[in-house]
């Protein structure tokens, strides 16, 4: 079990974690959330022994993490994948690793096999792509066999068969009573892989509770009813019953209705009750996406804006993509509304546009004189030369 209690780190005037308090408890797949900033790299840091806090205490199993006998036999972590010698082949990075703690070296081939790099074990990792990088820094946290594992954003990289894999990985791990932590912002992933979720926010406790409430604590779970759409009259008189009932009853864009405050079968009994006939009577529950923007929208750091020059390059209404006419049904220029950015000028009409150069002449071909450059044949017949010059001077 991981136990931390009034974790606070900072660095100089930055308070990246603050009074935290948590339990990771075995036997479960504990979700960590939170947005960017918010301290969750800082805390797992601090678990296992890579950071200090500067006040409180993290524990695991009881002890701090520098004061376990050989640690990786004890708890595996992925934090960063890319942390490995590219020159090194996969098994040597395991090997080497295992060399470290005492482990013999058949658990290397064996949690190459887990996780599906067997066939490139005598690679180097320089070559790896990031999904291949996971795998090597999954089988690095595997290869002491712990009962604790952490893991930061396990399926970055990986491919929806791999994903599941991963998916599968920690719900066994769960299953055989060892205590997961897993870090991601794959709030989908999170929902079908995670039972208990710890979520922080700026470095302070948001919530510690099983996913199933965080999602009904933090998200108004509603009833969504349709009646016949040329029954109006009736659709008014059930909103008039079930507003009495002491339901909220509010019009969604397509015609139905939207119920809360009443649990689905007391809907079915008002509809009844008034003679209203539904064609849908279905429940809905948010997201743990919603849920979970719902909670930390407050303590986000960073914050996109809307782009100034969006549409920038938008081709000129009459000619397409590389300048290409369009068809004769294409809108004129004074039909579409001009939004005030600049439009490049269509082919051969470019004011700024370097000159087209003049194809230079055949060989045998005597170059014709420029206009402004012409002389009259007489003059130049009678013009003298230097040649000419030369001779009546001697």
């Amino acid at each position: 079990m991981i136990e931390a209690v009034g974790l606070t780190k900072r660095y100089g005037a930055k308070t990246a974690v603050y009074n935290l308090s948590f339990q990771v408890r075995p036997g479960t797949v504990t979700g960590f959330l939170g947005p960017n900033g918010s301290g969750k790299s800082t805390t797992m840091r601090m678990i296992l022994g890579l950071d200090q806090p500067t006040s409180g205490h993290v524990t695991v199993g009881g002890h701090p993490f520098r004061q376990l006998p050989n640690a990786p036999r004890q708890v595996g972590a992925l934090l960063d994948a890319k942390a490995v010698h590219g020159g090194r082949t996969a098994r040597n990075h395991l090997l080497s690793l295992a060399q470290l703690s005492g482990i013999p070296a058949t658990r290397v081939d064996e949690v190459l096999g887990v996780v599906g790099l067997q066939d490139v074990a005598r690679k180097r990792s320089k070559g790896f792509s990031l999904g291949m990088g996971q795998r090597l820094g999954i089988a690095a946290a595997l290869l002491g066999d712990p009962q604790v594992l952490l893991f930061d954003e396990p399926v970055n990289g990986l491919d929806p068969e791999g994903i599941l894999w991963v998916r599968n990985l920690m719900k066994q791990l769960a299953g055989e009573g060892r205590t997961v932590f897993v870090s991601s912002h794959l709030m989908s992933e999170m929902a079908v892989t995670a039972e208990h979720l710890i979520v922080i926010g700026r470095g302070q406790l948001l919530a510690d509770m099983s996913v199933r409430d965080f999602i009904s604590h933090n998200s108004a779970d509603f009833a969504r009813v349709r009646t016949a759409d040329i029954e109006a009259e009736r659709r008014e008189k059930l909103t008039s019953a079930l507003i009495e009932a002491g339901g909220q009853v509010m019009p969604e864009p397509d015609g139905a209705l939207r119920i809360t405050g009443l649990p689905l079968p007391r809907i079915s009994d008002v509809a009844h009750d008034a003679d209203v006939r539904l064609w849908e009577l279905s429940p809905h529950q948010a997201s743990l996406e919603e849920a979970y923007m719902r909670m930390t929208q407050h303590t986000v750091d960073y914050r996109s804006t809307a782009d100034a020059l969006a549409g920038f390059q938008q081709p000129q209404p009459g000619y397409g993509p590389h300048g290409a006419a369009l068809p004769a049904a294409a809108p004129a220029v004074s039909d579409v509304p001009q939004q005030g950015w600049y439009v490049p000028p269509p082919p051969g009409e470019n004011p700024y546009a370097a000159p087209v150069a003049t194809p230079a002449p055949a060989p045998d071909a005597a170059p014709a004189p420029a206009p402004d450059a012409a002389v009259p044949a007489a003059a130049a017949e009678s013009a003298p030369t230097k040649r000419d010059e030369t001779e009546d001077a001697r």
